[in-house]
């Protein structure tokens, strides 16, 4: 009887890791990295097109000193962490909807995980 009861449980405990986020490989997201060089790079103070990523783990959007931000950006004042950035990735116009950055969805969720591992990792 009392393992009857636990299978519940059990089934949720493994939908539940079944929907997680996947894992990141930042050695994988140096190479989706790559794919936005033409624009950001990851030293301090240093803009192309876009800001530099170098610290964008934990910064308020629209905040890195020298970078001519859209006011969306400005105004929508999110803080980056690993959900936050991987909602801008997946749909940069949805979730920041006015924001200059002319890159497309990066539809792939692996991709995004890779990519936000390196940014946490290098980006120190």
């Amino acid at each position: 009887m009392k393992r009857l009861a636990l299978l519940p449980a059990l089934a949720l405990a493994c939908a539940s890791s079944a929907m997680a986020e996947p894992a990141g490989d930042p050695v994988r997201g140096k190479t989706v990295f790559a794919r936005c060089t033409a624009c950001h790079d990851l030293n301090t103070g240093t803009t192309r097109l876009g800001p530099s990523l170098k610290g964008i783990v934990g910064r308020t959007s629209g905040t890195m000193p020298g970078f001519n931000y859209s006011a969306a950006m400005k105004d929508k004042a999110v803080v980056w962490s690993p959900s936050t950035l991987d909602a801008y990735l997946a749909a940069p116009a949805k979730t920041i909807p006015g924001n200059r950055m002319a890159f497309p969805p990066l539809a792939n969720v692996q991709d995004r995980a890779d990519l936000i591992a390196f940014l946490g990792q290098s980006a120190r």
